[in-house]
């Protein structure tokens, strides 16, 4: 049984977090990091790939996931020097925030010397706000996934349901996404505003123009 692009990003997702974590994610992990909006579709690929025979789920078990050896599973990046197959998951704005894309919308074989950390995912900048750092706009930047970054580090941010890539700086004034470019304001992050860090910026690709 062939499976879909979004379903052999979610296996290399299980397979990394397995790694780093020694548990699996859960389904609401799954759809979060995939921006499905709800846990029934990350069931529908779960469900596809233990029937494509890449993955066993244990039952009653929230992160019951186990990988199966089979030529499914052979799809998951390989560590070392092999070349990083990455998800290219929607836009992200480098002017104002604007709503993330949900889904899978390409899969990227890159090798890693573009990024450190190396990345998880890769998301297409649109805007130039973030000219002056070299982002610009139809890039596409390599994110590490993480919740938590420095101040004076490159993020991506999640504001209320949109998404953004600035410049971190915390202060006792509180939190503001600066800009790279004087044509941009920096956003203040208000205190009854969501507010939450996706990941790190990691280093770009630039695609022909």
């Amino acid at each position: 049984m062939d499976i879909t692009d979004t379903q052999q990003a979610i296996l290399a997702f299980i397979a990394e977090r397995i790694e780093t974590d020694g548990a699996s994610p859960s389904q609401v992990e799954i759809a979060h990091a995939f921006g499905f909006k709800g846990v029934r579709a990350a069931q529908y690929h779960l469900e596809a790939l233990e029937q494509a025979g890449a993955i066993r789920r244990v039952p009653g078990q929230a992160r019951g996931i186990r990988l199966v050896s089979s030529p499914a599973a052979d799809l998951v990046p390989a560590a070392g020097d092999a070349p990083l197959r990455l998800p290219v998951l929607g836009q992200v704005a480098a002017g104002l925030p604007i709503g993330a894309d949900a889904g899978v919308h390409d899969m990227v074989l890159l090798d890693r010397v573009f990024f450190s950390p190396a990345p998880d995912y890769l998301l297409r900048v649109k805007g130039d706000s973030m000219r002056d750092e070299g982002i610009l706009h139809g890039d596409l930047i390599g994110v590490h996934r993480t919740s938590e970054a420095r101040s004076g580090q490159i993020v991506v941010a999640r504001i209320d349901d949109e998404i953004t890539v600035k410049l971190l700086k915390m202060g006792k004034d509180g939190i503001r996404l600066l800009p790279r470019n004087p044509d941009y304001p920096p956003i203040v992050v208000q205190a009854d505003q969501e507010f939450a860090i996706e990941g790190l910026y990691c280093g770009l690709v630039r695609p022909n123009r």
